[in-house]
């Protein structure tokens, strides 16, 4: 912003620069927050076994029909999967194509690499040594077979990035239940911690193939949790997303959706909670799957509203929109080029930049709902006597 310009989001980026979260404190928002972390925390859990399950065991398997067993396939778990009384793990496949879609960060850089390619190159060789057809066919399409060893890739990584995700979110649920987390500035303090403490974490990946083990991502790629995976994935999944089927025109004509990948907004920072539930709108599954282990002090706050139960769904949204601005918290403080308390005039005049430039992309996002009270935090109306 121009020195004469006020910036529309100012209050916000003086709440930051006081140390406060974008997501005001209050008793409700700090039980929906911690309520809906620790749900997605079992959730993410059950995502990052299946990711990196599916990364290690079914590498180059061009028709996985059992992929989302884990390696254990029985009856019991087939009728629970046929009967749809299972985790969505669908989803979790689409935050890794979302991320591979969009790029960014230093695993989408490396992965153009030749040493990727090399590799990728050597894996190949040897899970089809012998197989004269499927060789040929590469020989033929020598980008589709590498396309599919990146996507693995990104499995593995996004699972190794929801791993340290999952921790964070139940640890910070026990420490609640423990008295120890009393208020919104202190979750996004418990998550900047984790991220810190995971941020030079190596993002590492190999298959057994036969009796070896062959690298895809090695150490020596330097890949590390917090820019490689971390960054990239608030960049992908928070912020741009992709476009709901159904609620947009995906014809070129209709020019409903941004030319440029960079312009996009259909992240979790800017969905709409409302079409929650309706058929083609990803995110459903992921509140489907956090209804199952929704804390009962949480459960009992969406039971007592206006809609109780009817809008479940909706309600879970809306609590993981606000879980969400409190990661992204986090991500801005740890990101900032200096700490925000500073008293350093330059470096003040530096961190204003920086949030400036944090802050232009939250004007069409959710932030003013999220900020806006919730019922039981509004005074009772004065009645006349």
């Amino acid at each position: 912003m121009t020195n004469n310009q006020i910036h529309p989001l100012l209050k916000y980026i003086e709440r930051l620069e006081a140390g406060d979260a974008l997501l005001p404190d209050s008793p409700q928002n700090l039980l929906e927050v911690v309520g809906i972390l620790k749900s997605y925390g079992i959730v993410l859990d059950a995502y990052s076994d299946n990711l990196i399950y599916v990364a290690d065991h079914q590498f180059l398997v061009f028709f996985p029909f059992f992929k989302y067993f884990n390696g254990q396939l029985n009856i019991r778990k087939l009728l629970k999967y046929w009967w749809h009384d299972r985790i969505n793990y669908e989803y979790a496949e689409y935050c890794m194509r979302g991320m591979l879609w969009h790029g960014g960060g230093g695993l989408d850089s490396y992965l153009d690499s030749s040493q990727f390619q090399n590799l990728a190159e050597a894996a190949i060789q040897a899970k089809f040594k012998g197989n004269s057809l499927i060789l040929g066919l590469h020989r033929m399409f020598p980008e589709f077979l590498p396309e599919q060893v990146r996507q693995s890739a990104y499995y593995s990584a996004l699972g190794q990035f929801w791993r340290v995700m999952s921790d964070i979110f139940i640890s910070l649920s026990d420490l609640y239940d423990q008295g120890k987390i009393k208020s919104i500035p202190a979750v996004v303090q418990h998550i900047l911690n984790g991220l810190v403490a995971a941020a030079n974490q190596p993002i590492t990946y190999g298959v057994k193939l036969g009796d070896k083990t062959l690298d895809i991502i090695p150490k020596s790629a330097g890949l590390t949790f917090l820019m490689d995976t971390a960054v990239p994935y608030v960049e992908a999944i928070f912020f741009r997303g992709t476009p709901f089927p159904g609620t947009v025109s995906y014809n070129a004509q209709v020019h409903q959706i941004p030319n440029q990948q960079k312009e996009f907004t259909y992240g979790a920072l800017y969905a709409d909670p409302l079409p929650i539930g309706g058929s083609g709108i990803p995110p459903t599954q992921l509140m489907q799957d956090m209804r199952h282990f929704l804390p009962d002090y949480l459960h009992n706050i969406y039971n007592n509203s206006c809609r109780g139960e009817d809008d479940l769904r909706v309600q879970i949204c809306q609590s993981f929109q606000k879980s969400m601005f409190c990661v992204t918290t986090a991500a801005i403080q740890g990101l900032a080029p200096y700490p925000l308390n500073t008293d350093d005039p330059e470096q003040k005049k530096a961190n204003r930049t920086y949030l400036e430039n944090w802050l232009n992309r939250f004007i069409t996002s959710r932030l003013s709902e999220v900020n806006q009270p919730t019922p039981t935090d509004y005074k009772p109306f004065p009645m006349r006597s």
